[in-house]
């Protein structure tokens, strides 16, 4: 008598994985949408929660749709055509990734932590979070162990990556390895010219421009340029650029005198203080009525050393910035800056990265996030 019961609770789960295979396609779902869950089955079909369990593990098996502990059960892959009498399994366009994979655990690697990357951090975790996923954080020292953590990700499974890269001349063989297995990835905040794949980042080129024809606009016709190395950082190249390209278009010859290149970084610590290199880039220069800084920590540490020499900042040099971070505006002469959109870019990032967990077949997309100039008190026309 218990095996008749086995045999009829068989067949009845049967019917019901056809059932929701028909749910599926009326309502139209799409990879990652919720399908019904065990209790909603049980209601819709008259039949017991072990019944409906033993259907969506069927289909779970069969690849076409996954389970999340305490989540619910959702759509695998993009089903053709009915499930054929007898049970025997749909088409499915493409093998559908394994039972046990941790859908829904998207990775984020940085390579520090500071106000910039931290809002990044916030509004991708934010923006995961509507996706029905779980964000995890990873915070790499240097490019050996962002490649080692690239590789371990891969091995456990993850949905999707978003990588901010470490400085790098070109791509890292690590991200090259992914592409070809077709792990969806996204690159934030860099771009390697030698290799398509997907890219979000700042427009760091019209940024720049704009703000050096902002200046320009001002009156400023002695406009110099300062930054950390460039070391083979795409953004910091990008904006070097578009200064070069403003003062061309607005017919101001390049000097190369007015152009500064750090032997180190800023640091970032100590930028109240009055910097050596700083200083000497000044004192050198005293043609320059305006400065367009790298980025916000060199304009921060421009500042305090060009006060700390007695030069009065806007009145006699005008500094700018790139990036807004927040101590920009709390300096004793808030700072005019380059805004950078970190709530757009992590939003367009997780995006594009969805679209690829959805199986999307377009070619490698590069989206530019566009920048704004802040206005505060750093900067005073010469007009």
């Amino acid at each position: 008598m218990k095996d008749v019961r086995l045999i009829k609770q068989n067949q009845l789960y049967h019917r019901v994985a056809d059932q929701v295979i028909e749910i599926i396609q009326s309502r139209r779902l799409r990879p990652h949408d919720p399908v019904p869950s065990e209790g909603e089955l049980a209601k819709l079909f008259g039949v017991s929660r072990m019944t409906s369990k033993l259907a969506l593990q069927k289909l779970a098996e069969q690849g076409l749709v996954y389970r999340l502990p305490r989540r619910g059960t959702f759509l695998a892959q993009p089903i053709e055509g009915l499930m054929t009498e007898g049970g025997t399994s749909p088409q499915v366009i493409e093998a559908a990734p394994s039972v046990d994979r941790p859908f829904g655990q998207i990775a984020l690697i940085m390579p520090h932590l500071s106000d910039y990357t931290s809002r990044i951090i916030a509004a991708a975790e934010a923006e995961v979070r509507k996706h029905g996923c779980d964000l995890i954080l990873k915070m790499t020292k240097d490019c050996d162990d962002e490649d080692l953590c690239l590789e371990r990700l891969a091995e456990g499974g993850i949905t999707g990556i978003i990588l901010f890269p470490q400085g790098r001349k070109t791509c890292s063989d690590q991200v090259l390895r992914l592409k070809l297995r077709k792990l969806p990835l996204v690159i934030i905040d860099r771009i390697f010219h030698e290799v398509e794949i997907d890219c979000v980042y700042h427009d760091h080129y019209m940024g720049s421009y704009q703000m050096t024809k902002y200046l320009i606009e001002k009156g400023h016709r002695e406009v110099g340029y300062t930054s950390n190395p460039i070391d083979n950082i795409t953004s910091r190249k990008e904006r070097y650029q578009g200064y070069i390209q403003a003062l061309l278009d607005h017919k101001i010859p390049v000097k190369i005198q007015n152009i500064h290149f750090r032997s180190v970084a800023c640091d970032t610590s100590r930028i109240n203080e009055c910097d050596p290199e700083q200083e000497r880039f000044i004192q050198d220069n005293p043609r320059m009525t305006a400065i367009m800084c790298g980025d916000d920590h060199v304009a921060i540490s421009t500042i305090h050393t060009a006060l700390q020499m007695g030069i009065p900042v806007p009145e006699k040099l005008s500094i700018v910035g790139f990036s807004d971070i927040q101590l920009a505006a709390y300096i004793p002469t808030p700072l005019t800056t380059v805004r950078q959109d970190t709530e757009k870019l992590a939003r367009s990032a997780v995006d594009l990265l969805m679209k690829r967990v959805g199986n999307s077949n377009e070619n490698p997309i590069t989206i530019k996030i566009q920048t704004s100039i802040v206005e505060r008190q750093s900067v005073q026309s010469r007009t």
